[in-house]
C-alpha cells in the first residue's frame, strides 16, 4: 500500500511510520522537518498549513508514485496554550490554521491523487482528534476547536463519499507522552491548570497509553476488514474496534450514530 503520513518524523507519527514500513508498506513523509533516520521517500519541508507547499508534495507524489492509496494525518501543534482571553490572536489563528485547516487542506491536495488508485480496493483517510475534541478543555481553546472540527470535517466528507469508494475516519490516541506531554510539564500549572498538569505528570510517569492500540487501530483503519466503516471517531485505547472485523458487527456500527459527535438529548 502506498501510504502518506504527515508529522511523520517526531511522536506518534514517527512510531506509526516504522511500523507501516516493517509491514512492508510504502511510506511519502511529510515534515517541516523532513530529515529522519526512517528510509521514506519525503519532500523538502512542508507546513500542512500552507496549501501550495502541498500541491507541490502532491505534483511530487504523482510524479513517483502516480497515485495515493492512503492518507495518515498526524501532524499536529498544542499551539497557543492558556486561558483564551489571554492569548495573542495571531497565536490562537495559526494552532487552528495547522490542527484543522491542515488536514482539510491535505485531504483536497491529494485527493484527486487517491482517487487515481488502480486497484479495486477502498482509499483510506484516518485524521487524529482527541485532546479535548468531544468535550471542554480549559486552557487548550485553539487546540480543542480545532480537534472538534476535524470530527465534524471527518463527518461532513463520509457523507460527501457517501458514492465513492473511500473511507474517512477520525481516531483519538489517548494520552500518549510525547513531546506535547512535556511541552505541558513545561508550561507548568499556573499556565495550563492544575488538572491537565496533574494528568501530564501522571502520564509522564507511566508512559501513558499504549502505542500498540494506536497502531492497531491504524491496522485496522487501513485493511479491508473496515471497508464501508466511515465517518466515526473512534478511540483507540477503549473502543471495541478489534470487534469490529466481521460484516454483521461492523454493520451494526456504521448504521449507528455511535462513535460521532452528536448532542445529548434528554
Amino acid at each position: 500500500m502506498k501510504v502518506l503520513v504527515t508529522g511523520f518524523t517526531q511522536g506518534i507519527g514517527y512510531d506509526l511510520t516504522k511500523k507501516l514500513l516493517l509491514q512492508g508498506h510504502e511510506v511519502w513523509g511529510v515534515a517541516r522537518n523532513p530529515e529522519s533516520d526512517l528510509k521514506v521517500n519525503f519532500s523538502s519541508a512542508c507546513d500542512v498549513s500552507d496549501f501550495a507547499s502541498l500541491e507541490k508534495v502532491n505534483n511530487e507524489v504523482k510524479t513517483e508514485w502516480g497515485h495515493l492509496d492512503s492518507l495518515i494525518l498526524c501532524a499536529g501543534v498544542q499551539g497557543a496554550i492558556g486561558p483564551a482571553m489571554t492569548l495573542d490572536p495571531i497565536d490562537w489563528n495559526k494552532t487552528v490554521e495547522v490542527n484543522l485547516s491542515g488536514p482539510y487542506f491535505c485531504i483536497r491536495a491529494f485527493f484527486e491523487t487517491m482517487m487515481a488508485s488502480p486497484g479495486t480496493g477502498r482509499r483510506k483517510v484516518i485524521c487524529f482528534s482527541g485532546g479535548g475534541g468531544t468535550g471542554s478543555r480549559p486552557n487548550f481553546s485553539a487546540y480543542s476547536v480545532a480537534k472538534t472540527g476535524v470530527i465534524r470535517l471527518v463527518e461532513i466528507l463520509a457523507d460527501e463519499w457517501r458514492e465513492l469508494p473511500i473511507d474517512i475516519n477520525a481516531i483519538a490516541p489517548g494520552a500518549i507522552s510525547t513531546r506535547l506531554t512535556d511541552e505541558v510539564l513545561r508550561l507548568g500549572s499556573k499556565v495550563v491548570g492544575k488538572k491537565e498538569f496533574e494528568q501530564a505528570t501522571k502520564v509522564k510517569q507511566s508512559g501513558g497509553g499504549s502505542l500498540e492500540k494506536v497502531s492497531g487501530l491504524i491496522n485496522f483503519l487501513l485493511s479491508a476488514d473496515s471497508d464501508g466503516l466511515t465517518g466515526k471517531i473512534i478511540a483507540a485505547q477503549w473502543d471495541p474496534w478489534s470487534e469490529w472485523v466481521s460484516v454483521e458487527s461492523r454493520s451494526k456500527v456504521i448504521q449507528s450514530e455511535q462513535y460521532t459527535l452528536r448532542r445529548t438529548v434528554p
